[in-house]
């Protein structure tokens, strides 16, 4: 037998051994690849079918999700500098990913609402990493209770506001699925990170939250109140991106 007949032969025998083990969502990608290899098939699995759709991530599949984000942050050039300021935690909602801010401003300088080009760098690539599969995103922009003065009528409800559509629009623009994001949400100093420090840079901070699959659609199925929340919660003191909450003070 010659050595690239062997070679292949052994190529094949471990795809095989891999599918035999693989779950039936990934086999029923691989399988569509085959019928329709042109991509035109709306069958969702591997991003090699569909149009850019990609693996549902379920429950069980968010540590993985994680692991695979924390790999492709590796290759970026200030990796080293924003490491430790990304924290992903896997949430009862879904996979939950921070962007901590430090004193000087890592991600947002302090009082912009516009990312600054390590934020950008970092959107676009979760951006392209999760705009493959077909789970629903939220984007949440928080505050420190530091009162914002900059100028008159804005205050932290606005500039959490909008931090997370800022976000939303840069993310939607280098790779998610036009709709992928179901809520933005800004929450001011309402729900504080480091609650017994109300001023801690951390406490400023964009969360993108991949939902689950299951979640994002009972969601959706349940009556909205007159505020456009599910009626089954209570309802938080949040502003969506684009609205502007009665005049309140930011605490």
């Amino acid at each position: 037998m010659a050595y690239a007949d062997f070679v292949t032969a052994m190529m094949a025998f471990f795809m095989v051994m891999w599918l035999m083990n693989a779950s039936p969502k990934v086999q029923e990608a691989v399988g569509g690849y085959f019928r329709d290899p042109t991509g035109k098939g709306k069958a969702s699995g591997s991003t090699l079918t569909g149009q850019g759709e990609g693996v549902e991530i379920s429950k069980d599949d968010m540590g993985e999700l994680k692991d695979r984000l924390e790999s492709a942050m590796k290759s970026m050039p200030r990796f080293e500098d924003m490491k430790d300021q990304v924290q992903m935690t896997v949430t009862g909602e879904g996979l939950r990913i921070e962007l901590l801010e430090t004193d000087k401003g890592m991600f947002f300088a302090s009082g912009s609402p516009m990312p600054s080009s390590v934020g950008e760098e970092l959107l676009v690539l979760l951006a392209n990493q999760l705009g493959q599969m077909p789970n629903n995103l939220l984007i949440e922009g928080h505050t420190d209770a530091k009162p914002f003065a900059a100028k008159a009528g804005y205050s932290n409800w606005e500039l959490s506001a909008d931090r997370a559509n800022a976000a939303r629009h840069l993310m939607e623009s280098a790779g998610l699925r036009q709709g992928q994001v179901a809520q933005v949400r800004g929450f001011a100093d309402r729900r504080l990170r480091v609650a017994d420090n109300p001023v801690h840079a951390s406490n400023r901070r964009i969360s993108v939250i991949v939902q689950y699959q299951a979640t994002a659609a009972s969601e959706d199925a349940k009556p909205a109140d007159a505020n456009g929340a599910p009626a089954s919660q209570e309802s938080k003191p949040e502003t969506e991106a684009g609205a502007r909450p009665e005049a309140k003070p930011a605490h």
